[in-house]
């Protein structure tokens, strides 16, 4: 059974860095695509970021976080993602989910996508707060 674990999320004031990581069990697919994504009160869940396994690892971020976040993969046979955020800003507050998408989908060049539905098991999320 997959299980994944987020962890690092807190409390922080705006301009300020965080790292949250994934850590992911019950399962050793070498290709696979795994997503951060957020969700605030009230809002739809918003896919932020996005990593592929295959080749060197070809990543997606959403214009919201571009430049400021960083997703990366510890070690693709730990399964491990982290995601590296910079420059926070209050809007970034929400509740931050990892997911997976195991399979192949093509070469190194491929991204992930970002849409929620296409992602079929979901960590219990880590709260991100940040104050102005």
């Amino acid at each position: 059974q997959v299980r994944l674990t987020e962890s690092g999320g807190g409390s922080v004031q705006a301009g300020g860095s965080l790292r949250l990581s994934c850590a992911t069990s019950g399962y050793t697919y070498i290709f696979y695509c795994m997503g951060w994504f957020r969700q605030a009160p009230g809002k739809e869940r918003e896919g932020i970021a996005t990593f592929y396994s295959a080749g060197g690892g070809s990543t997606y971020y959403a214009d919201s976080v571009k430049g400021r976040f960083t997703i990366s993969s510890r070690d693709n046979a730990k399964n491990t993602l982290d995601l590296q955020m910079n420059s926070l800003k209050p809007e970034d507050t929400a509740m931050y989910y990892c997911a997976v998408r195991t399979g192949w989908f093509g070469d190194s060049a491929y991204l992930c996508p970002a849409n929620a539905n296409l992602y079929a098991d979901w960590g219990q999320g880590t709260q991100v707060t940040v104050s102005s």
